[in-house]
């Protein structure tokens, strides 16, 4: 997603992440969603609301987040585990849309 033009501006512009910091967060994420651990505390909502109040968020955005989650699977992994996390990533996307009332 750095990589995409229109994506890359909001994770390193925007939200100025740290990928030392964030993967953790985002390993800790996935972890707690497709495993049950409980590493992950954090407010993901939350913390797009803000994002979403520094920078309007859009619908295309979390269409391309969804398109290269799924092409990431798609090119790594298979299984029950990949279906269940497109799953969860399309409701994710969803939800995002919602909660941020576009």
């Amino acid at each position: 997603m750095l990589a995409d033009a229109t994506l890359a501006p909001i994770f390193i512009d925007v939200a100025a992440i740290d990928l030392d910091v964030h993967l953790p967060h985002i390993k800790d994420y996935w972890c707690k969603l497709l495993l049950g651990e409980r590493g992950y505390q954090r407010h993901t909502m939350n913390i797009h609301r803000q994002l979403h109040g520094k920078r309007s968020l859009a619908e295309a955005d979390f269409a391309r987040w969804l398109s290269h989650f799924e092409a990431t699977l798609d090119a790594h992994f298979a299984g029950p585990q990949t279906e269940k996390a497109r799953r969860i990533a399309g409701a994710i996307a969803a939800n995002m849309e919602k909660g941020l009332e576009f």
